[in-house]
């Protein structure tokens, strides 16, 4: 029993391995992206300046391991089986939300699924405990470490209010105070404001978070507390001259405040998540420990009351932990595409919009509206005019390829990396990620980064994240309740039934999480887009990423057109649905594309812009028609099969087929233009469609004739000529967009 109960720590660590790596890869986008987002240094230094804070932040988690051990349950009324059980089903459970959240795409958070996997899994066995308890006196207020588990909870959920409440009104202050064009407005204000955020991080990082540090001496911590406010004051004038000197040796201030705040915000980050990854793990190996020390007896009768003892984390795994969480920065693929976040939510100008609008958004955005109307109509004339100049974007100043600012990007590190770092020195857990997300939504706003035609997309994508973590909590609560009873009941057959699920759901998700990445990878164009400054190197791009997109969709359209022909006279209603989704997806997948183009298109010389603008809206808008095209031809001919009515005669299938055929394969042999860059071909090539359209004008008078015959059957007639008009019109749609392919492609001055 004892070597069984081993294997379990041994797995548990294995998994710890796997959350620290897979954590921080998904995670480092959070302290990244400002950084790199504001180009304030080379992706090399900032990853150094990172990995150096993630280190140090590991120091931070001892006083946090705390929360796996007794911040949801009460150790001392449990036996050493319960506990295994429930630590188990958290880690396995873990792996099943990871699973199917990746498989979903939606958001999840490492810090919520450990706090409600911990209830859910105790709440189980304490419901166990309570119907098995002959003296009726243990009770969930006994079982349960409520006043925590509810402070933790609080704690969580209050952190998305608090994190855009705050980064909304002090980046709106900071703006106020620096205005977009900042570097008219440094004079001493720079140096206050460096003082500031620098005395900030230095109170957060060091004297809330010294009380938990290993190689703090008692006599240090009370002169910490007793002599705070002066150390306090002290940093704040030392860094405040320090800043301003700094500035009049032509040093930029912002830069340093952004890597300061890049440090502080991997530290806190690694301060705060690393009881997500390690917390229940050492928790059980503590437990293992104590059952081994205490004569390993029956499992079923050894109450677990050492882990109501304060958490002393050896110093080695901190160290091993900090180590895997360096390597994982700086190796990560994933981290290494943090750039892409210049066209994030909280982008300064308008790129590719990662949410789609929603019937909430749309009200919000309404009503946010009218109440913003309120506002400015009540307040004073003066006061407008005056707040207005201070936020006037035309003045903003971006280096090359930012997203934002310096200011923003300042004020993004760090508010998130002071607000993790509080919830950290009081215990409480709070997301990473979903303080970051929060506090740049908030800075984004007070920005006025939100545009009437970017908000509903931005308030949608909120309103994701946080439906999410919603469901996150929800599911992992439910979930790990479930596992946990399986393993209580199943006993060792079921603890290593649900050790095996954990470890397929385990190599099922890096399946997927590397068809994830190489699915990213493919959209190379317009990563290159994005980091390239030179306009010439910017059009060349923009010409590739169209004709890739162009190319994909004649293809598309040929594969979808034959699949409609061929369910339509098979009667194959499952075909005909499955067409339906797909140009839905395909259409999304379009606008997508449409929008990375049309951000691209403005990094260009404004005259080439001026003139290859009419023929890249063209062949977009040609492309979008010729979906909506396909679309209305697969709505009737699925109505039809879905209503049984009477097939297609194979007289109208034998005429109709060859016009098929050459259609395909003349969307074949565009394609292949489109591929070898060949547009001057694209005139004769437009020729053939207009002399396919001719056939099936043809035939739709043929049609038109026989349903002049009182035997002809109307839903015949109406869905065959449907095919016949629609397919005309499509290849209509497609001859524009060559036309404009043509146009953006060749030099000005040659015939379109």
């Amino acid at each position: 029993m004892e070597t069984l109960y081993l294997l379990f720590v041994v797995f548990l660590f294995a998994l710890a391995i796997f959350d620290l790596n897979v954590g921080v890869s998904n995670d480092a986008v959070n302290f990244l992206n400002s950084a790199i987002g504001a180009k304030v240094a080379s992706f090399r230094t900032i990853i150094i300046i990172a990995s150096i804070g993630v280190f140090c932040g590991a120091a931070f988690s001892n006083g946090m391991m705390e929360i796996a051990r007794h911040g949801i349950f009460m150790p001392e009324y449990f036996h050493f089986r319960e506990l295994m059980c429930i630590f188990l089903a958290v880690m396995v459970t873990d792996i099943v939300l990871l699973d199917v959240f990746n498989s979903l795409g939606m958001p999840t958070s490492t810090t919520v699924s450990m706090v409600f996997e911990l209830l859910g899994a105790t709440f189980a066995i304490a419901t166990v405990k309570m119907i098995n308890d002959p003296s009726g006196t243990l009770n969930y207020g006994i079982l349960l470490n409520t006043d925590k588990a509810l402070s933790v909870i609080a704690g969580i959920f209050l952190s998305v209010a608090i994190a855009f409440v705050f980064g909304t009104l002090v980046q709106w202050l900071t703006r106020l105070w620096f205005t977009f064009n900042y570097k008219k407005n440094l004079g001493w204000k720079i140096g206050l404001f460096g003082g500031l955020c620098s005395t900030a991080i230095v109170y957060f990082m060091l004297i809330k978070g010294a009380k938990d540090l290993t190689f703090m001496t008692t006599d240090v911590k009370h002169f910490i507390g007793d002599n705070t406010g002066l150390i306090i004051a002290g940093c704040f004038v030392f860094f405040t001259l320090l800043m301003q000197i700094l500035h009049f040796c032509k040093v930029n201030v912002f830069k340093v405040v952004v890597m300061l705040g890049t440090f502080s915000l991997a530290m806190a980050f690694a301060g705060n998540d690393l009881v997500n990854f390690i917390g229940v793990p050492l928790a059980g190996f503590a437990s293992f420990q104590d059952y081994v020390a205490n004569g390993a007896g029956n499992p079923d009768n050894f109450l677990m009351g050492s882990l109501m003892g304060p958490a002393k984390t050896p110093t080695v795994f901190l160290l091993i932990a900090g180590a895997i969480m360096v390597t994982s920065l700086a190796t990560s693929k994933k981290a290494h595409n943090v750039v892409k976040t210049s066209v994030s939510l909280s982008s300064q100008e308008d790129g590719d919009e990662l949410f789609g609008s929603s019937r909430t958004s749309r009200g919000i955005v309404r009503t946010c509206s009218r109440c913003s109307s309120w506002i400015v109509s009540h307040t004073p004339a003066g006061v407008r005019t005056w707040i207005d100049k201070r936020f006037n974007k035309d003045e903003v100043i971006l280096e090359d390829g930012a997203a934002f600012d310096l200011v923003r990007a300042s004020i993004n590190l760090v508010l998130a990396g002071l607000l993790i770092a509080l919830g950290t020195s009081l215990k409480l857990p709070l997301s990473t990620t979903y303080v970051t997300f929060m506090v740049a939504m908030g800075t984004s706003l007070a920005d006025r980064a939100w545009s009437r035609e970017s908000a509903v997309f931005r308030i949608t994508g909120v309103l994701s994240v946080i439906g999410g973590w919603f469901i996150t909590a929800i599911a992992a609560f439910i979930t790990c309740a479930l596992v946990v009873l399986v393993m209580y009941f199943g006993k060792a057959v079921g603890c290593i039934v649900m050790v095996c699920l954990g470890i397929f759901l385990l190599v099922r998700s890096l399946l997927s999480y590397k068809k994830k990445v190489d699915e990213e990878k493919k959209d190379v164009i317009y990563n290159k887009i994005i980091e390239s400054n030179d306009k010439e190197e910017v059009f060349r791009l923009l010409g590739e990423h169209m004709s890739a997109g162009e190319s994909k969709c004649l293809n598309y359209i040929a594969s979808t057109y034959s699949q409609i022909v061929d369910s339509f006279f098979k009667n194959d209603l499952k075909g005909l649905r499955n067409v339906d989704k797909s140009i839905h997806d395909t259409q999304i997948d379009m606008k997508r594309s449409r929008s990375k183009a049309t951000y691209g298109l403005r990094k260009i010389d404004s005259g080439v812009a001026m003139e290859k603008d009419l023929f890249f809206h063209l062949a977009f808008n040609s492309s979008e028609q010729a979906l909506f095209t396909l679309k209305r031809i697969n709505d009737p001919c699925e109505e039809h099969v879905d209503n049984n009515f009477t097939p297609i005669p194979e007289d109208r299938q034998k005429e109709f087929l060859p016009l098929e055929e050459k259609f395909v394969a003349l969307l074949g042999v565009a394609e292949q233009t489109i591929e070898s860059g060949s547009y001057e071909d694209i005139g004769k090539l437009r020729n053939r469609f207009d002399k396919l359209k001719d056939e099936f004008t043809d035939a739709r008078k043929e049609q038109m004739r026989r349903n002049r015959s009182e035997t002809e059957n109307k839903a015949v007639n109406n869905v065959y000529m449907n095919l016949l008009q629609e397919s005309e019109e499509l290849i209509r749609c497609l001859r524009q967009m060559l036309r404009g392919a043509r146009g953006f492609h060749i030099n000005k001055g040659e015939e379109i």
